[in-house]
């Protein structure tokens, strides 16, 4: 898995990406890495896990799943390099082409991301990264991302979820939730 990583973070080396302007991109993909390694007891629990991706397939996927959106690799080259379920997952949570955040998100993106077992997961994930860097840095994406969070949980398909106990997804969508209240 090591190498397949280093292969990720090569990708968004060799495109010059940075997160907030002055970061490696490694800063963000590690963040998001990190809260689906928070969260992987909840993979443990999942009642579908039979045809759900596995630990490792997951962590690969929330390393790389800006790679198709924000380098110059294609869906075929993350097959190839790491495997199809992979693949799939950064797929779904690649956004559209679009002139504004709505249209890059829009209702066929998120429909994507609901039908492809792990993608709800990783882009909670990428969310909560996002907050989290926000939140730390006061940037004004922060009330942004506060407006859009009812229709964002709502086209994920996880609204509903109010309490941990209300979905095996319900301890992720709570912790977003939360962020926005400390």
């Amino acid at each position: 898995m090591e190498n397949k990583i280093k292969w990720i973070l090569k990708q968004h080396e060799d495109t010059n990406h940075y997160y907030d302007k002055y970061l490696p991109y490694a800063f963000h993909l590690r963040m998001v890495e990190k809260a689906a390694a928070d969260f992987a007891f909840l993979l443990d629990v999942n009642p579908g896990k039979a045809i759900y991706p596995t630990s490792v397939q997951i962590t690969l996927a929330a390393y790389g799943h800006d790679l198709i959106e924000d380098t110059r690799i294609s869906y075929n080259d993350v097959k190839i390099q790491l495997g199809e379920t992979v693949a799939d997952i950064i797929y779904a949570v690649s956004n559209e082409k679009g002139k504004n955040r709505k249209e890059r998100a829009n209702a066929a993106y998120y429909m994507g991301i609901r039908e492809t077992p792990g993608a709800v997961f990783v882009k909670l994930c990428d969310r909560i990264a996002n907050l989290q860097y926000s939140k730390m840095t006061g940037s004004r994406m922060f009330e942004m991302y506060r407006k859009e969070n009812d229709n964002f949980l709502k086209s994920l398909g996880v609204a509903n979820i109010k309490y941990p106990r209300d979905s095996w997804m319900g301890p992720l969508v709570c912790y977003l939730n939360n962020l926005f209240a400390e």
